[in-house]
């Protein structure tokens, strides 16, 4: 709830208006049952043959008028309550989409994905209807529970007392309600992320599962987690349907009691119809009032759940520190240098160990090593996606964590191994919404030429991923973006994989011509790839086996041997 409060604050003062319309449309309300009351005990008995039925006329002119105000104030302050909500929750939207991008690489992989993308949906929706329910029967049903017990006060003081005595058992059964509905639907949002995740699985590697005739395993998969959901759903609203029918036993139980003791006391005198009429009308007023608070309980338990996940993302410390330095170019001091850098993901098993070496700028860095051998770890760290546990990285001797993120990423084109493809044309996926001539220059740099034979061009539409696209065609696009900017460093995290040997020639060719002050770090499997480059990082498990130039690895490292008779011909006996 103060979650929410917090989030209408900039409302206001357009909230405060909304309110007060709504106390008074429900003070209006309250008026209706007063009035009846006065017509039947005070008006009609003082009627005698042939007086004028005036004033009765105008008392229940009076009350429609009364009841069309209430209808209107209602109306305007809803409309303005569903403003309000739906205003505050597209700023917590954007706050959050904020707090996301700014997450770094772990914390997002602690949070996972689906769970992120849940949180931005289906969360958000849950505040977003607490935030509309408070605003509409906050206000309306306090005034209209208030409101109701002092004008019954006013009629019977003694049913009102037995009205209130129902009241505690109203509050412990909204309370009881509460504390069991919060952990339920917080287990319905963990699993509603499972959900996502399975969807966005099966989505995502749609052709692999119909390729491998997987559609009835992953059918079966989405079943279990989707009933799992279903039955937690289930579960935590049967828990809280249960207090509206209690509410209305302890309610009619006591409108039962009114009701005997009001005709008690109207055969005794000490009260009228009208009265009686009236009070009744308050009692089912009142009733109401409780059921609107209850609805508010219900919504804000699930609510509360949603907010707590939301505040989780909203205050997570960001552990990539924005530094100040400005990226600048120095002459005679290393381009890029890693000092004795040691990392893990998990702060359990290190990916990188003890890991040193210099670039100069202008130089290529080939990494070549097994799978999971670290070498897109080196990459990540360099864009500081993560930082380093141990050790340092310097740009022209100045540590990475000093430069400003947007100055130090600007000056680097980086293609990664999962690299997206936006849906949209070809000229947004390689310049990122920038029109000019350098997205021409990219292209044929990156021998991505294809787009031009194209109907349409560099406007070309693309799908999600690229799926309308080879993997070949995906990677020279992408190629292409991380050239457009003409970077001052260049990452190529297994950017070749899917091109045939004369392309990858004449890439490099076009890199070697064009990109000659650019400090390249190339990332492969094939020897071919990297054999031309300055330096040559031989990896395996996370630490430098060797380094040195395609020669003196060939010469003197018998697991570079080994790779370079499998792929570039010969026996290995």
């Amino acid at each position: 709830m103060t979650f929410i409060f917090e989030m209408l604050k900039p409302y206001k003062l357009r909230l405060s208006f909304a309110l007060l319309l709504k106390s008074i449309a429900a003070l209006a309300d309250l008026m209706i049952p007063f009035l009846i009351a006065y017509m039947i005990d005070t008006q009609i008995p003082s009627l005698n043959p042939g007086d004028s039925l005036l004033p009765i006329y105008l008392n229940g002119g009076l009350m429609v008028l009364i009841a069309l105000l209430g209808w209107i104030l209602n109306v305007t302050a809803n409309r303005s309550s569903e403003y309000i909500a739906s205003r505050a929750v597209e700023t917590l939207r954007s706050d959050l989409f904020l707090a996301i991008e700014n997450l770094s690489s772990q914390d997002i992989d602690t949070f996972s994905k689906p769970s992120l993308i849940s949180r931005m949906t289906t969360d958000t929706y849950n505040i977003y209807r607490a935030a509309a329910i408070i605003q509409r029967l906050g206000i309306r049903a306090p005034v209209l529970l208030i409101g109701g017990i002092l004008l019954s006060f006013s009629f019977d003081a003694v049913l009102t007392l037995v009205m209130i005595a129902m009241l505690p058992f109203v509050s412990l059964i909204i309370f009881q309600a509460s504390k069991k509905g919060i952990p339920l639907y917080k287990k319905n949002q963990f699993l509603m992320d499972q959900l996502i995740r399975k969807l966005r699985e099966f989505i995502t590697g749609a052709r692999v599962v119909r390729a491998l005739s997987m559609n009835d395993y992953e059918m079966d998969q989405f079943r279990n987690i989707n009933q799992t959901s279903n039955e937690s759903e289930q579960y935590a609203n049967k828990v809280m349907a249960r207090v509206n029918p209690m509410m209305n036993i302890v309610m009619n139980i006591g409108l039962v009691i009114v009701l005997v003791i009001g005709a008690y006391r109207l055969s005794l005198g000490f009260t009228q119809i009208g009265a009686i009429m009236a009070f009744v009308t308050y009692f089912t007023i009142i009733l109401n009032a409780m059921m609107g608070i209850t609805r508010i309980f219900v919504l804000s338990s699930r609510a509360a759940a949603s907010s707590e996940r939301v505040e989780e993302v909203l205050h997570t410390d960001i552990d990539i520190h924005n530094g100040t330095l400005l990226y600048e170019t120095k002459e005679h001091v290393p381009h890029i240098e890693f000092h004795h850098v040691t990392f893990s993901y998990l702060k359990k098993t290190n990916q990188l160990k003890d890991v040193s070496f210099k670039l100069f700028k202008g130089q290529k860095l080939g990494i070549i090593g097994a799978t999971g051998s670290g070498k897109s770890t080196i990459a990540k760290l360099l864009l500081r996606l993560y930082d380093v546990d141990q050790g340092a990285i310097h740009i022209f001797g100045k540590d990475i964590k000093d430069y400003d993120l947007k100055s130090l990423r600007q000056h680097i084109g980086a293609v990664m191994q999962q690299d997206m493809i936006f849906h949209d044309d070809i000229a947004f996926n390689v310049s990122l919404n920038h029109e000019d001539q350098a997205i021409d220059h990219a292209l044929k740099d990156a021998q991505a030429s294809f787009v031009f034979d194209k109907e349409d061009g560099i406007h070309t539409e693309l799908t999600t991923s690229g799926t309308n696209i080879s993997g070949g065609q995906k990677q020279r696009i992408l190629i292409s973006r991380a050239l457009y900017k003409k970077p001052d460093i260049l990452i190529f995290d297994d950017a070749t994989s899917a091109l045939d040997y004369q392309t990858d020639q004449k890439l490099r060719h076009a890199l070697q011509e064009n990109y000659q002050d650019t400090t390249m770090i190339i990332i492969a499997q094939r020897i071919a790839s990297i054999r031309h480059c300055d330096v040559i990082i031989y990896l395996d498990h996370g630490k430098v086996i060797d380094i040195g130039d395609h020669a003196t690895l060939l010469k003197n490292n018998p697991g570079y041997q080994l790779i370079v008779k499998h792929q570039l011909g010969g026996t290995v006996l």
